[in-house]
């Protein structure tokens, strides 16, 4: 069985136009997250998925693989199941989705979702969570939160604060993180499926897994990888990597 990691990365963003490549500590932030999952050293390929000739030529740049992909792709996975396709791999075969916009992203969490769907034989799809330490993510809309399941299923993905306390208490949040590991033969499925109203709504599209009757096997990591989806967020993480001198990665 073999196990490849894609990194998808899109010039366009409504939040922060170009973030894939903007400077991070002296290296685009698509170079800091390629670094990151080239830790992994279970990865069969690793490698950035782009319809963009900027990012090409940046990870080119730095010696990095690199697929190109049609703009017609709807979503981050759409793109991995589109580049997936041209290496040809067997039914079983474990494709990692990372998010190019996480830089602090590192081994351990391509080890622990890889783990979770190779434990987990009747789930098609696993990803992780992180318990919401700071108050102020539990109300962003650019954190996407998760309701967990006792049997650690996903239940559902919104960037609402959910599950809503109504009496004060109730069940910790969950920050989702933008990883997650899928079966060649269901990525396969997954870019044939219409796009719900779910996922058009809360414009996540993880939720088209869901509402299309499938399940999604959720881990919970002690490690956070946040994501980059405004300058402020470029800027503090800027921060934490200074003040690490990089070894957070």
């Amino acid at each position: 069985m073999k196990v490849v990691c894609m990194i998808p990365a899109r010039y366009g963003s409504s939040r922060f136009d170009g973030k894939a490549l903007a400077d991070l500590n002296g290296k685009p932030m698509i170079q800091h997250v390629y670094e990151g999952v080239n830790e992994y050293t279970g990865a069969d390929w690793i490698g950035v998925v782009t319809d963009d000739d900027r990012i090409y030529c940046a990870v080119k740049a730095f010696n990095g693989n690199i697929i190109m992909t049609s703009p017609e792709c709807r979503t981050g996975t759409d793109r991995v199941a589109e580049a997936a396709a041209a290496l040809y791999l067997e039914d079983d075969d474990i494709i990692v989705n990372i998010q190019g916009d996480q830089p602090r992203i590192n081994k351990s969490h391509i080890e622990q979702v890889v783990s979770v769907l190779q434990d987990n034989t009747l789930y098609p799809v696993a990803s992780l969570a992180y318990k919401i330490k700071q108050i102020r993510e539990i109300v962003d809309v650019n954190t996407v939160k998760v309701t967990i399941g006792h049997d650690l299923q996903a239940i559902y993905f919104s960037r609402c604060s959910i599950p809503y306390r109504k009496n004060g208490n109730g069940p910790d949040y969950y920050k989702h993180l933008g990883i997650y590991a899928y079966r060649a033969w269901f990525l396969r499925q997954f870019a044939l499926m219409e796009t719900g109203e779910l996922e058009q709504s809360e414009s996540l599209e993880q939720l088209r897994i869901l509402e299309n009757g499938h399940q999604i096997k959720m881990g919970v990591t002690l490690i956070d990888s946040p994501s980059v989806d405004t300058p402020e967020d470029m800027m503090q993480v800027q921060d934490i990597i200074a003040d690490c001198g990089g070894c957070c990665g």
